[in-house]
C-alpha cells in the first residue's frame, strides 16, 4: 500500500554527513527507486506505471530530456525518472478539504518537500481578493476570472505567459498562439534560466540553437568531454551511453568543480556485471575552479593552433568564417593566467591536450555549469571554436551536446515559446491563422520579474513549473509576484508558487504525463522533443487523479474562448476535441513538422533536421560556422570570500524535492548544507559541522542572506563552495545575469560567511 503524506514538516537541523560515494546506480538505486515508488503508488500501480515509462507505446518520462535508443529495455527509466513518475502517479490527493484546513499563510511556511508530498490536486481552486484560503471553483468561473483580468488590462503586454519544460508540443503551440492573438510576445520559459546561453551561442556560431549529436554519435565518439554537468543525478540514463562509448574505446574527460560519483563509476542496473563490478568512466578529471571553463578551452585552442597538423585546414577553409581573427586571439592565451583562472596544473592541461589530439571524433557535453555565468555565452562559443578547429561538427561521432534538463523544454521552444520570435515564424503564424501577431519582443524570465516588480505587468499565467522556486533573488521575486492582480498556475501538485499569490489567484489542476487523456473524438496522445531532436508520442495509461481535471490543451482552448470570444480568428473548439488538428496546424507553421501526424505515428517518432549535423550547412549570418574571439573572463574573488554554485541534491529534480538526502555526496536528513574545501574552511575558520549564514555580495550593495547552513568539509575545488537550490536562490541577484542570454548567473555567486549564532539549523 502507498503511505500517507507527512503531516508536519520534517526537522532538518542536524543533517548527517558521511564520506561521498565513488560509484552511481547499482543495488542502492534499485532499492531507493522501489521504496519511493511503493510509498507513492503502492506495488500494483508501481508495476503498471513504470513498465510504460519511455516505451514506444507508453508515456515520456516527465523528468529529463535524455533520448531513448530504438531498442528499449523493459525498465527504460532511471532512479530519478522513477521518482518523478511516482510523484505524479501518486495515490495521495489534495482536495478542497485540504485547502480549508491550510490557509495560504500556513502554506507559505511549509517546505517545498512537504508541499510536494501532499499529492495530486483534484479540483480548480480560487483565492478571491482578501481571502485567507483557496476555495473550490467551477472551471467556468475560473476562466471568467482570467478573462476579466486580461480584458481589463491597459495593454496585452501587461500579461505574462510562462511555460515549464514539462508542457507538451501541442499545449505549447496553443499557448503561444493564444498569447500572440491576445497581443503579446511575453512568453518567458524555463529555457531562460538554463540553456538560453547555449541557444544564444549556438545560433550565432553554427546557426541552430540545439545540439548536433545523436545517441549513436555518442557511441561512436573517440573522446567525450563532460563539462559543468552531473549526469549521475541530473541525467542518469546518460551514464549508459557513456558506458557504451567507453566499451567501444572512447576516452572521457570530466570538467567540474566537484567530483561526481556518476562520472567516477557507473554500476549499470541493467546487467549483472554492471551491478557487481561497474564501469569506470572518467579517464581524466579536471577539477576546475568555478567559471574557469572559457580560459581552459581558450588555452587548449591556442595549443591546437600551435601544433603542426592539428587543425583541420580543409574544414576551416571551406566551412568556417573568422578564423584568422580567432587565431590571433587564441595565440594571446597565457599559461599563468589560465592556471590561475582554472586552478588546474600545467600537467593536467597537457594531458587533456594529448587526448584531444589523439581523437578524430570529439563531442563536448555540458549543462548548467557552463550556462549560468556572466560569461556563459562566450564560454560556449569557445567550446564551438574548440570543435571547429578539428572539424568536429557535421561528422559522425562528433559535435555539440548541450544536455537539456526537462523533458520537453527543447520542444516548447521549437513550438514558438520564445519572447523574441523569428520573423519567419510570425509570418507563418499570420498566414495560417489570419491575424497579425505582435512583432516587438516580449519579456524573458528576469524581465518578467522586473515588470511585475515595477507594475508594468499585472497578470501572471504559468503552464506548469514552480516559478517562484526556480527564479533568482527570492525576496525580490516574491514581492513582485504579490504585486500582480492575478496569478494563475496550471499544476498537478502543490509547490511554493501557490503560496505566493497576486491579489487574486487560481490553481488549475491538469492531467499529467501518466494520465489517460480522453476527449470527444476519443483517446488522445501528445508529443515531445528530446535533447537530441527526436519527436515522439506520449500516451498516459492511468485513470486521472480526479474527474475534475482538464488537459493542458483544453485549458488553453477554454481560456482563449473566454478571453477572445467572437473576436478570435482561430477555430479554437476543434483543438480540444482532437489534438491531431493541432498537429495539422503545427505542420503548416513549424519547419520540420510537415506531415506531423503521419511522422509521429511511426513507433519511436522522427528526428528533426539539423543542417550542421546533416549537411555541414550552417544557416548563420555569414552562411558558415563562425569562429569568435571574445576576451577571456573569469570571476574575480575578493579576499575572504568563496564562489558559490547552486546545485541539486540526488533526491531532487529541478525544484521538486523527493527527499532530504543526497546519497552520492554523503548527506542525509537535511538540505541546508554548504560544501566547502577543507583548506578554504580552515582559512576562513569554518569548522566541519558548524553553522553559518551565507551572505552574497554584488555591486548593488544589497544584503542577501541565507541563514543557518551546516558547513560540510568536502573535496570541491579551492576557492569554491556549493549549496542546494531553491534554498540558495535568495543569494542570486536578479540583475546578475549572463551577457546576451540574460540567464541568471546562479553558478558564480560571491559569498561571505557569517556566524549563524546558533548550533542547529532550521527547516527547509
Amino acid at each position: 500500500m502507498a503511505s500517507k503524506p507527512p503531516t508536519g514538516d520534517p526537522v532538518q537541523d542536524a543533517p548527517q554527513v558521511e564520506a561521498p560515494k565513488h560509484a552511481a546506480a547499482g543495488l542502492p538505486a534499485i532499492g531507493h527507486t522501489l521504496l519511493m515508488a511503493q510509498q507513492q503508488m503502492g506495488l500494483r500501480r508501481t508495476a503498471q506505471t513504470l513498465l510504460k515509462v519511455n516505451q514506444k507505446d507508453g508515456f515520456d518520462c516527465p523528468g529529463c530530456a535524455w533520448p531513448e535508443g530504438d531498442k528499449r529495455h523493459t525498465a527504460e527509466f532511471c532512479e530519478n525518472g522513477a521518482k518523478a513518475v511516482a510523484e505524479e502517479a501518486t495515490l495521495r490527493r489534495v482536495t478542497p478539504d485540504f485547502f480549508a484546513a491550510h490557509p495560504v499563510a500556513d502554506l507559505a511556511t511549509r517546505s517545498g518537500y512537504w508541499l510536494g508530498q501532499q499529492g495530486r490536486i483534484t479540483q480548480p481552486m480560487y483565492l478571491p481578493e482578501g481571502a485567507e484560503r483557496y476555495e473550490a471553483v467551477t472551471w467556468e468561473r475560473a476562466f471568467e476570472v482570467i478573462a476579466e483580468e486580461l480584458t481589463a488590462l491597459d495593454s496585452p503586454d501587461e500579461a505574462l505567459f510562462y511555460t515549464s519544460g514539462r508542457t507538451s508540443n501541442e499545449a505549447a503551440f496553443l499557448l503561444q498562439l493564444f498569447a500572440r492573438e491576445f497581443g503579446t510576445n511575453n512568453l518567458p520559459d524555463c529555457s531562460n534560466m538554463c540553456h538560453e546561453s547555449s541557444g544564444s551561442a549556438l545560433t550565432e556560431t553554427i546557426g541552430v540553437g540545439k545540439g548536433s549529436v545523436s545517441l549513436e554519435d555518442l557511441h561512436q565518439a573517440d573522446l567525450i568531454v563532460v563539462a559543468g554537468q552531473n549526469p549521475g543525478t541530473n541525467h542518469p540514463r546518460m551514464l549508459s551511453a557513456l558506458e557504451k562509448a567507453k566499451s567501444a574505446g572512447a576516452k572521457i574527460i570530466s570538467v567540474n568543480p566537484l567530483p561526481e560519483a556518476g562520472l567516477e563509476k557507473f554500476k549499470n542496473p541493467q546487467t549483472p556485471q554492471g551491478m557487481i563490478k561497474g564501469a569506470a568512466l572518467t579517464d581524466l578529471f579536471l577539477q576546475i575552479r568555478i567559471g574557469g571553463d572559457q580560459a581552459l578551452f581558450r588555452l587548449l585552442n591556442k595549443l591546437i593552433v600551435e601544433t603542426e597538423g592539428a587543425v583541420d585546414e580543409l574544414f576551416v577553409r571551406e566551412h568556417t568564417h573568422g578564423y584568422e581573427e580567432f587565431k590571433a586571439a587564441a595565440r594571446e592565451a597565457d599559461w599563468d593566467r589560465t592556471l590561475a583562472a582554472t586552478g588546474l596544473t600545467r600537467t593536467e592541461i597537457e594531458q587533456a591536450l594529448a587526448m584531444v589530439l589523439a581523437s578524430r571524433r570529439t563531442i563536448v557535453c555540458w549543462a548548467m555549469g557552463l550556462t549560468q555565468h556572466k560569461h556563459a555565452v562566450p564560454t560556449i562559443r569557445e567550446v564551438v571554436n574548440f570543435l571547429l578547429l578539428r572539424g568536429n561538427i557535421g561528422r559522425p561521432g562528433a559535435g555539440v551536446c548541450p544536455v537539456r534538463g526537462h523533458s520537453n523544454v527543447q520542444g516548447d521552444r521549437t513550438m514558438g515559446i520564445f519572447e523574441r520570435p523569428a520573423p519567419a515564424f510570425l509570418d507563418a503564424l499570420e498566414k495560417e491563422f489570419g491575424f497579425a501577431p505582435p512583432r516587438h519582443h516580449g519579456y524573458d524570465v528576469v524581465r518578467s520579474i522586473e515588470a511585475l516588480r515595477d507594475g508594468r505587468a499585472k497578470v501572471f499565467f504559468a503552464m506548469g513549473g514552480n516559478f517562484v522556486g526556480a527564479t533568482p533573488d527570492t525576496e525580490v521575486t516574491e514581492a513582485a509576484m504579490r504585486r500582480a492582480s492575478l496569478t494563475v498556475h496550471v499544476s498537478t501538485k502543490l509547490n511554493r508558487s501557490h503560496a505566493v499569490t497576486g491579489r487574486r489567484a487560481l490553481i488549475l489542476p491538469t492531467l499529467g504525463r501518466t494520465d489517460k487523456d480522453v476527449q470527444r473524438s476519443g483517446r488522445q496522445f501528445v508529443t515531445v522533443e528530446d535533447s537530441m531532436g527526436m519527436v515522439h508520442a506520449s500516451r498516459g495509461n492511468l485513470t486521472p487523479a480526479s474527474p475534475h481535471l482538464l488537459s493542458e490543451p483544453a485549458i488553453v482552448v477554454r481560456m482563449a474562448q473566454a478571453t477572445l470570444g467572437a473576436k478570435s480568428a482561430v477555430g479554437w473548439a476543434e483543438f480540444e476535441k482532437d489534438y491531431a488538428t493541432v498537429r495539422d496546424r503545427i505542420a503548416r507553421v513549424v519547419p520540420g513538422f510537415e506531415d506531423f501526424n503521419a511522422k509521429v505515428a511511426h513507433p519511436g517518432g522522427f528526428q528533426l533536421a539539423h543542417a550542421p549535423r546533416d549537411e555541414r550547412r550552417f544557416p548563420t549570418a555569414t552562411g558558415k560556422a563562425n569562429f569568435t574571439a571574445a576576451p577571456v573572463e573569469a570571476p574575480e574573488l575578493p579576499e575572504g570570500r568563496l564562489l558559490l554554485q547552486t546545485l541539486r541534491s540526488h533526491d531532487q529534480y529541478n525544484t521538486t524535492i523527493y527527499g532530504l538526502d543526497d546519497r552520492y555526496r554523503g548527506i542525509k536528513g537535511g538540505r541546508r548544507v554548504v560544501l566547502v574545501n577543507p583548506e578554504d574552511a580552515r582559512e576562513l575558520g569554518l569548522a566541519d559541522g558548524s553553522y553559518t549564514d551565507l551572505v552574497s555580495e554584488w555591486k548593488d550593495g544589497v544584503e542577501r542572506r541565507a541563514p543557518g547552513f551546516r558547513v560540510v568539509h568536502y573535496p570541491t575545488a579551492r576557492g569554491c563552495a556549493a549549496a542546494y537550490y531553491p534554498e540558495t536562490n535568495v543569494l542570486v541577484p536578479l540583475g546578475a545575469t549572463a551577457d546576451v542570454s540574460n540567464t541568471p548567473a546562479s553558478k558564480s555567486v560571491i559569498v561571505r560567511f557569517e556566524s549563524a549564532g546558533r548550533e542547529g539549523g532550521g527547516g527547509e
